[in-house]
């Protein structure tokens, strides 16, 4: 087993402020250093990974190796993007983790059925959301070989 964490980029889509502000400090408290990104909901997260408008330079908009995604947000929802993310050739080798506070069964099979890697439904605590943090980050940076580019 790998003894070192791997530093990929974190792209996280959630339209709740709070809900990033928590991850981050989790992650944070987690120890896990990895840079962090936010969109707000799936039209920026294409735009991101296609590195449109806003974010069209890729130096500060790098590639993710690991995206966040809540299922529920305005304009397109995690489900139309996770759709279009595991039908691009190019973008469906990231590795993709739905955080969502759904917990319907509905949810979770369509999700699996789009490809997620895993399906996580938000912890009610902090020191709940901390330790889902300390798994994924043991999980997917140091078990896990990932692809890079």
């Amino acid at each position: 087993m790998n003894n070192h964490w791997q530093s990929i980029t974190i792209l996280m889509a959630d339209d709740d402020a709070d809900d990033r502000l928590m991850t981050q400090e989790a992650l944070n408290e987690a120890k896990l250093s990895n840079d962090l990104y936010f969109v707000e909901d799936g039209e920026e997260l294409m735009d991101y990974l296609y590195h449109r408008g806003k974010y069209e330079d890729p130096h500060s908009s790098p590639r993710p190796g690991l995206i966040l995604l809540d299922l529920n947000m305005p304009r397109k929802d995690g489900r139309e993007a996770l759709k279009e993310i595991k039908a691009d050739q190019e973008l469906k080798r990231v590795p993709v983790v739905v955080l969502t506070t759904s917990k319907a069964e509905e949810d979770i099979f369509r999700a699996y059925d789009l490809g997620v890697n895993s399906f996580i439904s938000k912890p009610l605590t902090f020191e709940d959301l901390v330790n889902v943090m300390k798994s994924l980050a043991q999980y997917w940076f140091r078990i896990v070989k990932l692809p890079y580019e």
